[in-house]
């Protein structure tokens, strides 16, 4: 009975610390893998790496003064000499060390490897990145990031820069306009294409920048942002008299552009410029960010009076597609299905949007309308998530390179806030002043006087 007794004053608090650290691992991986998870895997990196990365074909034979030196100091079998290993650098989320390649091998070969090192020293997933010729980083992530979001919290954003959703190794997913002008994102219904979309207006609002938007849903969409949006158009034919009037302010900027190239011999070179981020700040027109959601509704149409204003509407958008981003007029088309089966122009459109992200759609035709011309392997990623994970995403652009993202929640009412917060840096866009939404006057709550005098508690 005392031996029994024994096991069960020392069995009780193990069980609850098994407990406590179970439940922790599942609501807080974080904390457990700061706490727990992370010295684990540092062990286990220290003490095996040597042999992790012979098994791995990772080493390489040493040179001969090496082995000479080791023969004359010591009586040890000479191996294989692995990559230099720098500091290990423990973070939030994971691990990041350096690794100096041997002569002979590339970035690939440790890739290829990836998977193996991911078994061997107990993480969730392993990334290989270049750093510069001849050194590489693995990030090493303990847990899956993408299950609960939770955006860093130095994200590196700036000016036409949005952490939007963060990356499966744990980094930010950066909407960088300068870098990727336009892009096509899909996504079936409860996909969370909408969530992106407030992530991108509410990062987007507080910059100086003009926001446009096309909802053809009579604007429930975008319609929440109005006090911060420069134009809207609710249906296709407000959509007709406002890209035209884009692609105007367009051409008007490229005279700009001209004019001021158009200068006497002898002037600096940094003075002449191809777009508007050349020209001086007194002189630089505000950038435009054109929200387009569910654009099949666009090139949808009933009568032959329909078809022609489909044909023109198309033409604007490819012509703001392939020459706005020199003007500073960026796209960002939003729909649930988009290919060639909704009519002319539809496939020349899709080719000049350079980025692409895709979220869960209905069939594997739609993934392919998004990635299978840039990333044909990020296709099967792409129709592999489930429908219990909305915000997950395939995001690529035309260089091929591909990753998962998920976008952190983001309810409509505060996104709305900070559109409401910031309605005074809308722009002065003579053009656009027409076609600037009604804004009603907030609503103030009714205060509620409280009692005059507190009730006191009952007593015995």
């Amino acid at each position: 009975m005392s031996e029994l007794a024994t096991l069960l004053e020392v069995g009780g608090p193990v069980a609850a610390l098994g407990g406590g650290a179970a439940y922790t691992r599942a609501n807080h991986p974080s904390l457990y893998w700061s706490a727990v998870g992370g010295p684990i895997s540092t062990v286990r990196l220290l003490s095996s790496y040597a042999s992790v990365m012979e098994a791995c074909g990772l080493t390489v034979a040493p040179s001969r003064l090496r082995v000479l030196a080791v023969k004359a100091t010591t009586r040890r079998e000479v191996r294989p000499v692995p990559p230099r290993r720098g500091i290990i650098r423990p973070t939030a989320t994971g691990l990041r060390l350096r690794l100096r390649l041997a002569p002979g091998q590339e970035p690939a070969d440790v890739t290829a490897s990836a998977e193996r090192l991911r078994h061997a020293w107990g993480v969730h997933a392993v990334y290989v990145s270049t750093v510069k010729p001849g050194v590489v980083e693995l990030r090493l992530v303990g847990f899956d990031v993408l299950r609960k979001v939770r955006m860093p919290r130095k994200t590196g954003g700036g000016f036409l820069q949005v952490p939007v959703a963060l990356r499966e190794d744990a980094t930010p997913f950066i909407r960088d306009y300068r870098a990727v002008p336009h892009q096509l994102t899909l996504g079936a219904t409860l996909s969370g294409k909408s969530m992106y979309l407030r992530h991108l207006v509410s990062g987007l609002a507080p910059q100086d920048v003009a926001l446009v938007g096309v909802d053809c849903k009579r604007g429930v969409e975008l319609a929440p942002f109005a006090s911060r949006l420069s134009a809207l158009a609710t249906d296709p034919d407000e959509a007709a008299e406002l890209l035209p009037v884009l692609v105007k302010e367009m051409e008007d900027r490229y005279d700009l552009i001209k004019a001021r190239q158009g200068i006497a011999p002898g002037t600096p070179d940094e003075e002449i410029t191809s777009d508007i981020w050349g020209l001086p700040d007194s002189e630089r027109p505000v950038p435009v960010v054109l929200f387009v959601d569910e654009v099949a509704e666009l090139f949808l149409t009933a009568t032959r009076k329909d078809e022609e204003r489909r044909d023109e509407m198309v033409t604007q958008l490819i012509r703001l597609a392939q020459l706005g981003r020199a003007a500073g007029i960026y796209l960002e088309v939003c729909g649930q299905r988009f290919g060639a089966e909704l009519g002319k122009g539809a496939t020349m459109l899709r080719a000049q949007l350079t980025g692409r992200v895709c979220h869960r759609v209905n069939d594997e035709a739609s993934a392919k309308m998004a990635l299978g011309d840039i990333a044909p392997e990020a296709v099967v990623a792409a129709c592999a998530i489930p429908a219990e994970r909305p915000g997950l995403a395939v995001a690529g652009d035309t260089s091929g390179g591909w990753s998962r993202i998920r976008t952190p929640c983001l309810s409509l009412g505060d996104a709305a806030d900070v559109c409401r917060e910031t309605a005074h840096l809308v722009p002065d866009l003579p053009a656009l002043k027409p076609f600037r939404p009604y804004v009603p006057a907030p609503s103030h709550p009714v205060e509620r006087p409280g009692p005059a005098v507190q009730p006191r508690p009952l007593t015995d």
